[in-house]
């Protein structure tokens, strides 16, 4: 399957995106050998960060995460792909599906995020 915005994705890595009253963005991507856990051969993290470096949302597939416990894992490959939703959040699931849709849902968790960390 041919992952069209990849190379957008690929492009990004190593990117620092000013948002403003200190927050920012870091994007990292590279092409890794595919594996069961990243089967779309994609390493990336993409992360917003506060004035203090502490990251307060991100998308990566550094590790795997278990599923929600309502949900049964047995004999499942846990999956990379996950989100941070806070700061401290372990990370739930996240369904990869191509690099443009990881994009649009990484800036519209930003664009939720960012409102509620600025405000007084």
């Amino acid at each position: 399957m041919v992952d069209p915005g990849v190379d957008t994705l690929l492009e990004l890595d190593g990117s620092i995106l000013d948002q403003g009253n200190g927050y920012w963005i870091k994007i990292e991507a590279r092409r890794i050998a595919p594996t069961a856990g990243v089967p779309h051969g994609i390493a990336y993290c993409l992360t917003l960060h506060d004035r203090y470096g502490t990251r307060q949302l991100g998308f990566d597939n550094a590790h795997a995460v278990k599923p929600p416990k309502k949900f049964k894992y047995a004999g499942r490959v846990l999956t990379h792909d996950h989100q941070h939703r806070h700061g401290t959040d372990k990370g739930t699931p996240y369904e990869y599906t191509d690099a443009n849709q990881l994009l649009q849902d990484f800036f519209a968790a930003v664009d939720r995020v960012l409102p509620e960390e600025k405000a007084p």
